[in-house]
């Protein structure tokens, strides 16, 4: 069986920098996979690699076997992408955006319209679902976002820092979200920045540091082989042992590295 989403040998240069550095990962269905890394690691540059949104300097990303670069549009659409910063149309309710997003996915109409009914109970949006997004606060906006996501049942979700600037309890609203569809057999790959997150969620654990993977696997095999007791410590202990490149901080976010002689 394939994997649900699969990179092989992922490489992103920007001229002389590279970005991320010969990345390779595999989530099958009905797992969790985190993505960890400080920022400018390349988490950013990755997951937008993988969701079809940068192109790769090298190397070959598969969607459910459908290879991303060959059929853009056949793996795209097996593919939930949200990121920390999404944006909603403003002037839209939640009950709206989905619809429009739902239309553009060519989902007919009646069963539209259920997935929408079924999204605002199952994220608890009742209360805001038909009120302006630009009136929403940051965690009821996220939850629209995980909606627009989830909306078309894509077999692979791919989240970008879900969780950020969000309060403890919509927080763990979203983290709950992301649980039950791997229950429903999604892959799901997410990077995050809070440790503790990723030790509740993730079946493995994907340490990248400087554009490549330090370690990768499941938390008890990152703790045996790092000799620690926790995933900072064990993310640590692979920052200390790598030597630091010249250019580390060059903008994770798809932008260059810093011109030469220039502060970061």
């Amino acid at each position: 069986m394939h994997p649900a989403l699969l990179a092989e040998r992922l490489v992103k240069r920007y001229g002389d920098f590279t970005a991320v550095d010969g990345v390779e990962l595999a989530v099958h269905p009905g797992e969790i996979v985190g993505l960890l890394g400080p920022n400018g690691a390349g988490k950013t540059t990755t997951l937008r690699m993988l969701a079809g949104i940068l192109s790769p300097t090298g190397g070959r990303v598969a969607i459910g076997g459908v290879d991303l670069a060959a059929r853009p549009l056949e793996a795209k659409q097996r593919i939930g992408f949200l990121s920390g910063d999404t944006q909603l149309y403003q002037r839209l309710t939640p009950r709206e955006v989905l619809r429009y997003f739902g239309r553009l996915y060519g989902m007919k109409e009646a069963a539209l319209s259920r997935r929408i009914d079924a999204l605002v109970a199952d994220l608890e949006m009742d209360a805001f679902a038909s009120r302006p997004c630009g009136t929403l606060s940051t965690g009821q906006k996220q939850r629209a976002n995980i909606a627009r996501a989830f909306l078309h049942e894509p077999e692979v979700l791919i989240l970008d820092e879900p969780t950020t600037a969000l309060d403890i309890i919509s927080g763990r609203f979203i983290v709950e979200s992301i649980r039950r569809e791997r229950a429903a057999g999604k892959a799901v790959l997410f990077s995050t920045h809070i440790m503790g997150e990723a030790e509740y969620l993730c079946d493995r654990i994907a340490l990248l540091h400087e554009g490549r993977l330090a370690d990768t696997g499941a938390l008890p095999e990152l703790l045996e082989r790092t000799g620690t007791t926790n995933l900072t410590d064990a993310f640590l202990h692979h920052v200390a042992r790598s030597r630091p490149r010249e250019a580390r901080d060059a903008p994770e976010r798809g932008g260059a590295p810093p011109p030469a002689g220039e502060a970061p």
